[in-house]
Formats: C-alpha cells, sequence, structure tokens
C-alpha cells in the first residue's frame, strides 16, 4: 500500500546529474546478450528472459515487533515514523505501483471488444486485477524518495511506463504508462491517506487512475479499494481490501461499482468483491462477482437473482443456532487471520473475466512476490548508462537489502534520509521552490479533479537536469 516509514522532509539538491551517453534506447532494445547475475538473457528469438528469483532470500522477521515501534508513536503522523528496514520489501512504491501492468492483457481485451459492456468488462477486471499482486504481501515497500523515478519497457507486453515522486509531505506518486502500439494511455496519482487503529493500518489510497482507450475514443476512471493490514502489534499479519470501488466510462456514461466486501464475522466475506455494470439510464446490464485474490466472473442480473433466492431458500432449511462452539471459535479469531476454506461459488451460465496467476514455487521465500514483481528491480549489464539516475534500480538501500546486505542497506536508507533533510534544509535558505521533471499539477479531464499530468519527453533520454537523490 506505500505507506511511509521515513521520518523525513524529502528533499534533494538540484545538482544536475550527468550521464555519460544519451541514448535514445531502452534497457529491452539492446543488442547485450548473455546472462547477468546468472539469471537474464536474451533469447535467440530476441525475447528477453527475465529473472524468476531473487539474488538472496527473504530475510526473517520474527525477532522483530512493529508494536515496539508503534506504541512509541500514537499520536502521531504514520508518515514519520521510522521503522526497521527489516519491515521492508525490496521494492520501491513506485515499483509497486508497476504492478498495476501485471495484468495488461486485459486492457489488450478491451482494445479489442467491439461491445462496450464487453470493454467495461474487461475494464473492471483490470481494475480488480491491479491490486490482487498485495494478496500476502505484508512488506512494506520503500518510501520513494522525492524526484525519485522508475521507468519499466516491456516489448512483449507492449508497453512503457514511467513514475516519479512528486511530492514527499504529502507523499503523491505519479505515474503515466502507454502501449507501444499507441492503443491505450493509462495515468493517475496516488496519495495514501494512512490511520493506525491499535491493531490495524488502514490506507486509504486517494488519487484518480484513469484509462483511455484510444482507438474507441473513451476514458474510464476510478479509485482503488481501501487496503488494512492487521494484527500490527501481535498475530500473524494479514490483509484486506475493502470499499466500493466506481468506474465510469466517460464517453457512454456506462458505469461499474464493485464492492469490495469487508471481513465480516468469521472471514465469510474476505476476499469478496461483488458488483454490477449499469447504463446512463442505471439499468444494470450484468453482474459481476468474485474474489480479487483468485478471479472474476460476470452473468447477467436475471441469472445472479434467481440463483441467489435459490441459495436463500436452501441456506435457510441448513441454518442452525449459533452454539457455545461457534461463539468461542469467533473469540478465538478475532485477532487472527481468518479461516477461509471455500473458493469463489460459480454460477451456472457465467462468464470468466480474470484469474490471477499463480506465484512461482519460491515466492514465500521471496516476500511473496508474484513472477512480475521478481522482475522489476532487475538490473542488467549497460542499464546504468541508459536509465535516468533518479531511477529506483540505482537506490542503494533498495539494492544492498534485495541482496541480502541488511546492515548495510540500513545504513544507506540513513543516510539518504539525511540527504534529502539536508537538501530541505538548503533549499529552505535558499529560497528555492522543489520542481518536478516530469509531471506538473493539472486537472483531471475526465473528473475535473486535481491531478497530476505527463509532462512528456521522458523517453528522449534527456537527464542532464534530473536531482542528485543517491
Amino acid at each position: 500500500t506505500g505507506f511511509d516509514s521515513d521520518n523525513s522532509s524529502g528533499d534533494f539538491s538540484e545538482a544536475n546529474h550527468k550521464v555519460p551517453e544519451m541514448l535514445d534506447l531502452d534497457p529491452h532494445q539492446s543488442n547485450r546478450t548473455g546472462k547477468h547475475n546468472g539469471e537474464t538473457e536474451i533469447q535467440e528469438n530476441g525475447i528477453k528472459r527475465h529473472r524468476t528469483s531473487l539474488p538472496a532470500p527473504m530475510f526473517s522477521r520474527s525477532d522483530f515487533s512493529v508494536w515496539s515501534i508503534l506504541k512509541k508513536c500514537i499520536g502521531l503522523e504514520l508518515s514519520k515514523i521510522t521503522m526497521p528496514i527489516v519491515f521492508n520489501e525490496p521494492l520501491s512504491f513506485l515499483q509497486r505501483i508497476t504492478e498495476y501492468m501485471e495484468h495488461i492483457y486485459l486492457i489488450n481485451k478491451a482494445c479489442s471488444h467491439a461491445d462496450p459492456l464487453e470493454r467495461m468488462q474487461a475494464v473492471a477486471a483490470f481494475a480488480v486485477s491491479a491490486v490482487a499482486s498485495q494478496w500476502e504481501r505484508t512488506g512494506k515497500p520503500f518510501n520513494p524518495l522525492l524526484g525519485e523515478t522508475y521507468e519499466l519497457t516491456r516489448e512483449d507486453l507492449g508497453f512503457r511506463f514511467i513514475s516519479e515522486q512528486v511530492s514527499h509531505h504529502p507523499p503523491i506518486s505519479a505515474f503515466y504508462s502507454e502501449g507501444l502500439n499507441k492503443d491505450f494511455i493509462f495515468h493517475g496519482s496516488i496519495y495514501p491517506k494512512l490511520k493506525f487503529w491499535g491493531k490495524s493500518i488502514e490506507a486509504e489510497p486517494r488519487g484518480t487512475i484513469t484509462l483511455e482507450l484510444l482507438k474507441h475514443n473513451e476514458a474510464y476512471t476510478w479509485t482503488n479499494p481501501t487496503c488494512c493490514v492487521h494484527n500490527v502489534i501481535i498475530g500473524k499479519l494479514w490483509l484486506e481490501q475493502y470499499g466500493v470501488v466506481e468506474i465510469v466510462n466517460h464517453s457512454t456514461g456506462d458505469k461499474c461499482v464493485l464492492n469490495f466486501k469487508p471481513c465480516g464475522l468469521f472471514g465469510k466475506e474476505l476476499h469478496r468483491v461483488e458488483g454490477y455494470i449499469q447504463d446512463k439510464h442505471r439499468k444494470k446490464l450484468c453482474v459481476i462477482y468474485g474474489k480479487w485474490t483468485e478471479c472474476l466472473w460476470c452473468t447477467d442480473p436475471t441469472t445472479y437473482e434467481t440463483y441467489k433466492k435459490s441459495e436463500k431458500r436452501g441456506g435457510e432449511q441448513k441454518k442452525k443456532s449459533v452454539s457455545e462452539e461457534d461463539i468461542k471459535s469467533e473469540n478465538d479469531e478475532a485477532d487472527d487471520m481468518p479461516e477461509v476454506q471455500d473458493t469463489v461459488q460459480f454460477i451456472p451460465g457465467s462468464k470468466l473475466l480474470w484469474r490471477i496467476n499463480c506465484r512461482p514455487p519460491n515466492s514465500s521465500q521471496m516476500y511473496n512476490f508474484t513472477s512480475f514483481a521478481v522482475s522489476l528491480n532487475e538490473l542488467e549489464k549497460g542499464m546504468e548508462a541508459i536509465l535516468a539516475p533518479t531511477d529506483c534500480r540505482l537506490r542503494p538501500d533498495i539494492r544492498n537489502m534485495e541482496n541480502g546486505n541488511m546492515d548495510v542497506a540500513s545504513k544507506e536508507k540513513e543516510r539518504l534520509e539525511e540527504k534529502q533533510r539536508a537538501a530541505r534544509k538548503e533549499r529552505a535558505k535558499d529560497e528555492v521552490e522543489w520542481h518536478t521533471r516530469w509531471f506538473h499539477q493539472g486537472t483531471n479531464p475526465y473528473t475535473g479533479t486535481p491531478d497530476w499530468l505527463y509532462s512528456g519527453g521522458y523517453f528522449d533520454r534527456n537527464f542532464s537536469d534530473c536531482p542528485d537523490i543517491y
């Protein structure tokens, strides 16, 4: 969810950082061959094979207590609490945002459909899939430094992506992605609003997300659901998403309303998503149901209502009174992760919209990363001359944590925090304002709300005026 753990002011010097050669080239278009660190190679057909594991396994958190940190910070703003690096995962929040693109095939489906209802179904599935990678991801991504960037070009998936940390207090991350075939634009800004409830940390991801399907001249906007991490004091950490997500098609007036249900008693509603698509006259066109950790289906409203009525009649016949054992079980599990054994109940005649990707077999030893996430911090030989000097891959604290050098990573994190504090003081002394490099403040053209918009020019690779943040 990107909640911050850096007790820092978030500013940096504007010293220029020169790049040896300005190459109009992305790392996946190079002619490099062979392997790097025994993982990455260019296949004979020219398609890049990404690494399948991290250089070092996940560091154990069993000897550390979040509560020992938080109990000293009651009443403070969460973004100013310094957390030990052991609670992090070796990715920046900018890289975490990039995981929205893991299921980009759903955007491609939306682009290919002639029927606006099928396009909305694909967009709804994409919106749900965007939060699926957070399942069991209880590690905190590194809070981006002001001016930090991340780029990713995937020719095999047909997109390129750029993001920038445009504000530190409040923390705001802006991103922009486009299809290599000029078929879509995906952009937005995220400002996580954090609340500490004693036993849990809740992150409300404020900010508008916009998807434009250029071929159909359509634009969709939505905001992600609220994310909550439970048992931050004691017990096994677990995560849930809840809240209502409204996806609006600003061209047709169609709307998709998705209800990410809170856990409920005995965890019966955990991970469940239920909603519908309606036209501009508020007529329901289809019903969507499933789990954001598993899959998403759709069916027509009549079939859905008939099934629910039948299920209710059957449930009443099997209904039993609450026993003492049930009450005891509820109390025992109140502070633990709910035990949920069932999967999505399939309604005959439903159409599958999306199914989550299988994680690599060693995922539990890699911060529960997906295969897509494992590749995000990959750094090949020669990339340093191509990337912006502010790219996440070049952050020494994240790089050392990924390599298992926890002590060095912790020291580097402290150094970077001190560097940004010093730079902020220097700017305040000289009365110099911070200027973003690749994004600017503006108004979302579809919602009319404040937004951060891509200024363009990043892939021209003129990085001469990038700040020195590392």
